[in-house]
């Protein structure tokens, strides 16, 4: 089983979590100690290092790839997400600047949320943290279809193949759009996200809805991985790893190890993951055999 970690991601803003890394420092030491627990993908994005604020320049990126590749054999795979308030033009950059192995592409727009989580915060350190999450009252994440064919063409040439975000059925539908098309190929790593507010929920009939349309849309030729948002994010992966997927953790997508108690590092929950994994009478596959797994290029045909 896979498991990749997203260690910093545009959701959370720093007041949210002591532990949010935040610095290049931060977030290779977030990734390192992740790869070394079991990760065998990293997905990266970058932050501006004295507010927090999301950064998708190729500096930023360019502040935490060199220095991760010597330190891990893990796959790292870049965000062409960014943050929703980004066009696709700044957020594809780093994807196309560094070639990596493996790049986010997310399958559709959608309402994206977060204002819910300002009234949990009295106070905020950096002015923007409020703003950024209320003004999601009225923000729609665009990934267009002329959207998503700009990625997929940009990064054409540079043989990086894509972790497909899928927030809701009709993503899924997306994705096989393009598969007919033959814009993608097969192995399709297939990221399910469940339990934003905007998109698919995380009952665990929604976790099963959205694995046999996977199935009956893609059949041998996906591989299937989900995240769970905030407190979804162990319930889910425990329901997809009995199902057979694979699972992302990280604390970008749950700032939480348990009820009321929040994760010190992405490694701890990975290792949390690790422990359903383990328990389930299966293996954490190594980042090679990930590699082979999806049909990846490899480390060392990358731009960095």
């Amino acid at each position: 089983m896979i498991i990749t970690c997203a260690v910093t991601g545009s959701i959370h803003t720093p007041t949210m979590s002591p532990y949010l890394p935040i610095t290049p420092e931060q977030i290779v030491e977030d990734a390192a100690g992740a790869a070394e627990a079991g990760a065998a993908i990293i997905h990266l994005h970058a932050r501006d290092p004295q507010t927090g604020k999301p950064d998708q320049s190729p500096d930023g990126f360019a502040r935490l790839l060199p220095v991760l590749k010597q330190r891990t054999n893990a796959v790292l795979n870049l965000t062409s997400g960014g943050s929703p308030y980004m066009q696709v033009e700044e957020r594809v950059l780093p994807a196309a600047v560094f070639k990596p192995e493996v790049a986010s592409l997310n399958m559709g727009s959608i309402n994206f949320g977060l204002f819910h989580l300002v009234d949990r915060h009295k106070q905020f350190k950096f002015d923007w943290e409020r703003e950024h999450l209320e003004n999601t009252r009225d923000l729609v994440f665009r990934n267009s279809f002329r959207d998503i064919e700009f990625i997929l063409q940009t990064c054409s040439e540079n043989s990086t193949r894509f972790e497909f975000e899928c927030y809701d059925i009709g993503h899924l539908y997306n994705l096989r759009h393009f598969l007919d098309r033959g814009l993608v190929k097969p192995p399709l790593f297939v990221q399910s996200v469940f339990g934003l507010l905007g998109g698919i929920g995380a009952h665990y009939e929604d976790v099963i809805h959205m694995k046999r349309t996977a199935d009956r849309l893609f059949g041998s030729d996906y591989r299937w991985s989900v995240l769970g948002a905030g407190r979804n994010q162990m319930p889910v992966a425990a329901i997809a790893a009995a199902m057979g997927g694979n699972i992302r953790v990280g604390l970008e997508d749950s700032l939480w190890m348990g009820r009321g108690r929040l994760a010190t590092s992405s490694a701890e929950q990975v290792r949390q993951a690790s422990k359903i994994v383990e328990g389930l009478g299966r293996r954490v596959a190594t980042p090679d055999e990930a590699r082979k797994i999806l049909g990846l290029k490899g480390g060392d045909a990358v731009a960095f």
